[in-house]
């Protein structure tokens, strides 16, 4: 559906160099990388804003590499809105359809159709100046969506709203998805890729780094950066392998599920902290594997209940509820024993590192 193929543009000093995607029609595909990684470049060259130095973008097999904006069936949705306050809801709707001369009943129609699907129906008359930024945001769609683009781009669209109209907007945006939409949406933040994207691709200084359907880029990261930039907290790189046991930074052994590794040694494991069991301890009874000894180093709260910091040998960062917490009934200087089941630590075979 779209095909990105060896784009390269420069800028002074920054530069976007051999981005290479593809996208099925349907796909909600994020684009996952810190702010200043250029990820925003991206949209704005597939929507003809900016022209590409070398490679080639392809659209349901059409090359438009070179094609002006007004020929791409692309819609961008930025993230200030970009909506003209001088215009009430329904004429912002209905701008692009008077641009192309549409008849006047059928953007009627349209307008209303897009106002009920976008819950926005009850705004039509009102000025966009006294809308709240979660119902701009959703005029913005709309307005993108009048002329039915095949693929829809979205630039940090959650950026600037507050809590519960992140929520009513991504469910706008997972209705969009379920009828088909083709999205690519730009955004640095972890929670959002996780909770919308069916495919993601880690951006960063310029480069896609790792891509591929979320789930397995989630679980098997191929850097330390893209590990902690997804919030895995625990990543250890390996110093050496035994025959029964994987030891860490020249510290801690641990014995991980399916010890035969053939050609694909790992270099580093990971270890999500919700996967570790707590629980009180007496130095000197006998342990299973994979259980220390550990210093609570730090307590703090957490976006789910709270987050301890261990010492094992390492630091250890463990993610319990506020329940658990009581029931431990533990506070920083206590020792506890940490557990982690050998199929709770995730082998990485060759990371790579950006």
């Amino acid at each position: 559906m779209l095909e990105l193929k060896n784009i390269n543009i420069s800028f002074g000093q920054f530069s976007i160099s051999n981005v290479n995607m593809k996208l099925e029609k349907g796909d909600y595909f994020v684009l996952l990388g810190p702010s200043g990684a250029g990820k925003s470049i991206i949209l704005e060259l597939i929507a003809g804003i900016l022209r590409i130095d070398s490679g080639d973008i392809y659209l349901s097999d059409k090359n438009i590499t070179r094609e002006k904006i007004q020929n791409r069936s692309v819609g961008l949705v930025f993230q200030d809105f970009a909506i003209f306050p001088h215009l009430n809801v329904e004429q912002n709707i209905a701008y692009p359809l008077k641009v192309k001369r549409w008849p006047k009943e059928k953007i009627r129609n349209r307008v209303e159709q897009l106002a009920k699907q976008m819950d926005i129906f009850h705004l039509l008359s009102r000025k966009t100046i006294s809308l709240s930024g979660g119902e701009k945001q959703r005029v913005a769609l709309a307005r993108t969506l009048a002329l039915s683009p095949d693929l829809l781009l979205l630039d940090e669209p959650l950026a600037s709203l507050d809590i519960q109209l992140k929520k009513e907007l991504r469910s706008q945006l997972r209705k969009l998805h379920k009828l088909g939409q083709t999205i690519i949406h730009v955004t640095h933040d972890f929670e959002e890729a996780l909770l919308l994207a069916d495919k993601v691709a880690i951006f960063n200084q310029g480069q896609i780094i790792q891509q591929g359907i979320k789930n397995e880029v989630f679980a098997q990261p191929q850097s330390e950066f893209i590990a902690h930039f997804i919030g895995v907290k625990n990543y250890f790189e390996v110093s050496s392998i035994g025959s029964s046991n994987i030891e860490v930074a020249e510290k801690l052994n641990f014995v991980c599920k399916d010890q035969r590794f053939g050609h694909q040694k790992p270099k580093a494991l990971m270890i999500h902290s919700g996967d570790i069991l707590l629980s009180k301890t007496n130095i000197g009874i006998t342990r299973a594997d994979n259980t220390f000894i550990g210093v609570i180093t730090d307590i703090y709260p957490a976006y789910r209940g709270f987050e301890l910091m261990i010492d094992i040998g390492l630091p250890l960062v463990v993610n319990i509820s506020q329940k658990q917490l009581m029931q431990l009934d533990v506070k920083e200087g206590d020792k506890l024993e940490c557990f982690i089941a050998p199929e709770n630590i995730q082998k990485i075979s060759d990371p790579k590192q950006y």
